[in-house]
């Protein structure tokens, strides 16, 4: 598919991780930083052209084609503490909402599952944190209690994973959470089933490109937002078919 602007309507879901500057060069994953400044040019663009970024509930009616505008989804992936104090600031600032996925047993802590490939521990949001975020117009989602490898997983406890972090994180905010991300973006057709058992109502994935309306909700692409993400390319990933090309 081409880059031009795609026939049938799509909405692309925005996805980050660290809204940060990017450690030094050599140190792994660095492209998952996007510095504030990167991202606050980001936002201010998508105003500018009109779009409204808005959190995974907000954007339900738009994905079931029960509404239609302008709309971007936008999704921070772990719950990072710089997620509120660098990311926070600027949705507000344009009346953006956004959708960020925490994994509630590491509340507090860091992301102590890139450990082992030599990713640098930064602090997570803690309960506190959270519903500072929350209370701040945005959203939390599901990403699981221990941010687990589904694939590698049993049965029970991937179900257990996600209804546990789902119920620990409704408690914590008192209000419902209602979508979930695949950690790793890694998932079989079972897991499919066991989010709708658990109750979600969307289900986002790494899998790049944009939604189409009335998709299938529990297996939703993504466009990714990485470090070298220029603001041409920003572009291109929103307004046209660019992303699409990954799933053609």
């Amino acid at each position: 598919m081409s880059a031009a602007a795609s026939s049938s309507p799509s909405i692309p879901i925005l996805v980050y991780h660290q809204i940060s500057e990017a450690p030094p060069r050599g140190a792994p994953f660095r492209g998952l930083y996007v510095s504030p400044a990167a991202f606050s040019r980001q936002m201010a663009l998508l105003k500018l052209l009109g779009y409204q970024g808005l959190s995974m509930s907000a954007l339900l009616p738009y994905l079931k084609g029960k509404r239609s505008g302008k709309v971007v989804g936008i999704t921070f992936d772990d719950g990072y503490l710089n997620n509120l104090t660098q990311a926070l600031p600027v949705l507000q600032r344009h009346g953006f909402s956004s959708t960020c996925y925490a994994v509630s047993n590491l509340l507090g802590q860091t992301n102590a599952w890139d450990r082992e490939i030599g990713i640098a521990q930064v602090p997570l949001m803690d309960a506190a944190q959270l519903r500072l975020w929350v209370a701040g117009g945005q959203e939390v989602g599901s990403h699981t209690q221990n941010h687990v490898r589904l694939l590698q997983s049993d049965a029970p406890t991937a179900l257990g994973e996600m209804t546990q972090d789902k119920a620990a994180l409704e408690a914590l905010l008192a209000t419902p959470v209602q979508h979930f991300c695949y950690p790793y973006g890694e998932y079989a057709p079972e897991h499919v089933l066991m989010a709708r058992e658990a109750g979600f109502e969307t289900v986002t994935t790494t899998r790049r490109g944009r939604s189409t309306i009335n998709g299938n909700l529990l297996e939703l692409p993504r466009v990714p937002v990485v470090r070298s993400t220029s603001l041409p390319v920003f572009w291109l990933k929103i307004a046209t078919a660019y992303e699409d090309r990954e799933r053609a």
